[in-house]
């Protein structure tokens, strides 16, 4: 299969998409940071999203959803500092007035035009400097605008995440970009986290629907830095078709290539929040073979991700297997445990359900690598899975601790 190349360019990489950002105030006054971030199609465009599945959903959450049911959009407004969650009625008016400022700027119906947020909760919006900021996004549209629209949607990042690829399909050159934050309450199903990704493929929404949920399954939902689901997360994709390929048999060859295009972009998003986790040191990826099916597989990758146990060893360069072991234990999956083998890196430590005459030097060096793999094998079955976490610091205590002050 072909393979997709990285561009640069983020979401404005794909034809037809500007972007801008604005420095508002909107957490404090006083601190003049880029906080307001506005994505526009220049052209009519076909949008799918997938949300948050807490409860507490957020006002623009909800706002979303109804314009994805309707599958058109040309525009998403975000802002950062404030996520406007659990503000009841209140809420939901500004998210819709936030939505028809863009429209009114932008020229197009409300209805086609997304919003989205994150921050504090049980804040209200400052209405006027959303407005304000509204138009001041609108006014710094430009297709080189993705990385301050990257870096306005932070809030404890460290870095923006910018990312985009592109192919040739059919002789034409198809590109997909996408930008995200996230860094905190990151857990398996969604983080919270915001994604806006585009494309300059047609694509119909049932369809874009249906690859973005398949995108998002193999990539932000196996990801966990805290175990911590926000009530913001959303994931929007945006498809305007000003490359003039169209997508619309998903068992084509064209079909397949963009898939996959589709999903390595949310894969390296997707690490790209966990390596910038708060007061994350290590990237540990956890590969579990050998299970009754897939889904037996991740439950177990989650449930070592989850570990704190785990993750406090994989901060210290501890290679404490038994803590593995343990979270492999009650995952609630049926194995054999005298069938079980647990890698760190190369190194062996466990194998059929008992530790190895490994070297605790070899297992310790593997252990302290900014980037660790965890190998377990459950049994011979055809089940495979891959998530990745973070190690817990100090320093994600501290980031926390101080976060509304």
């Amino acid at each position: 299969m072909s393979s997709w190349e990285p561009v640069g360019g983020g979401v404005c990489a794909p034809r037809g998409f500007l972007a801008g950002a604005a420095a508002m105030g909107i957490k404090n006054p006083a601190v003049k940071r880029l906080d307001c971030a506005l994505i526009f199609s220049e052209c009519p465009a076909s949008v799918a999203g997938v949300f948050t599945t807490n409860r507490f959903k957020a006002a623009p959450v909800l706002w979303d959803q109804g314009v994805c049911v309707r599958g058109a959009a040309r525009a998403v407004f975000a802002n950062s500092g404030n996520a406007n969650a659990c503000t009841g009625e209140r809420g939901i008016l500004d998210a819709q007035e936030t939505a028809a400022r863009v429209a009114d700027r932008m020229s197009i119906p409300v209805t086609e035009v997304c919003v989205a947020s994150t921050g504090v909760i049980g804040v209200p919006l400052p209405m006027d400097r959303i407005l304000a900021g509204v138009d001041a996004c609108a006014a710094a549209l430009s297709a080189s605008g993705s990385g301050d629209a990257a870096r306005a949607i932070m809030t404890t990042d460290t870095v923006p995440k910018e990312f985009a690829a592109e192919i040739s399909l059919g002789g034409k050159t198809v590109r997909i970009g996408a930008i995200a934050k996230g860094a905190g309450m990151i857990a398996p199903n969604m983080a919270t986290m915001l994604c806006f990704i585009t494309t300059d493929a047609a694509v119909p929404p049932d369809l874009l629907r249906r690859m973005l949920a398949d995108a998002v399954d193999v990539s932000f939902n196996c990801i966990c830095v805290d175990n911590d689901m926000s009530t913001n997360d959303t994931v929007l994709f945006f498809a305007n078709g000003a490359s003039g390929v169209e997508i619309t048999d998903p068992n084509s060859a064209a079909g397949r290539i963009f898939a996959e295009g589709l999903k390595q972009i949310c894969i390296t998003t997707a690490q790209a929040l966990v390596r910038d986790g708060e007061g994350a040191t290590r990237f540990v990826t956890i590969e579990v073979t050998g299970a009754s099916d897939n889904q037996a597989a991740r439950t177990v990758a989650q449930s070592v991700a989850r570990s704190m146990l785990c993750k406090t060893a994989f901060h210290g360069g501890d290679p404490n297997w038994g803590r593995i072991a343990c979270a492999v234990g009650y995952s609630g999956i049926h194995f054999e445990p005298d069938r079980i083998s647990v890698r760190i890196g190369d190194v062996t430590v466990m194998a059929e359900g008992l530790p190895t005459d490994y070297r605790e030097e070899d297992a310790a060096a593997a252990m302290k690598e900014r980037d660790i793999h965890i190998g377990i094998t459950l049994g011979d079955g055809p089940g495979r899975a891959v998530c990745w976490t973070s190690d817990l610091s100090q320093e994600y205590i501290r980031i926390n601790a101080d976060y509304r002050t």
